[in-house]
């Protein structure tokens, strides 16, 4: 019984509201507050940009393959000459070049590089 009531009720005071004028709701709001309130300004969040770190291609004198993926199953999609300073976004596991199975993903999805062949002097976090 309780359910049929509050089905009846609940749209009929839905059209209720719907009906009053926004002006009166205006009207008494503004009867209802004494004190004027400050705006709040919204905090200005910058445009969200992942952190890059460089690092340089160690590969003695031979072009270092940049791959669709992590690891070395994946198809040559360009590649970096040695002693370039590279920007990469983040590391990742893939498949093993000379005992390391960490990747490095370059920005923008351009590809990845084994960390391998790359120097960085920072910590580069995890994809």
């Amino acid at each position: 019984m309780i359910r049929r009531a509050l089905k009846s009720v609940l749209p009929a005071a839905a059209a209720v509201l719907a009906l009053l004028p926004a002006s009166a709701g205006a009207a008494a709001a503004s009867t209802v507050t004494a004190h004027p309130v400050a705006a709040v300004a919204a905090p200005q969040h910058p445009v969200h940009t992942q952190p890059y770190h460089t690092g340089r291609v160690a590969t003695r004198g031979i072009r270092l393959n940049v791959r669709s993926g992590p690891g070395t199953g994946y198809r040559v999609v360009g590649s970096r000459h040695t002693n370039r300073l590279i920007t990469v976004s983040c590391k990742t596991y893939g498949s093993r070049v000379q005992g390391n199975h960490v990747w490095y993903r370059l920005p923008q999805h351009r590809g990845y590089v084994s960390a391998h062949y790359v120097t960085t002097g920072r910590y580069v976090p995890w994809c």
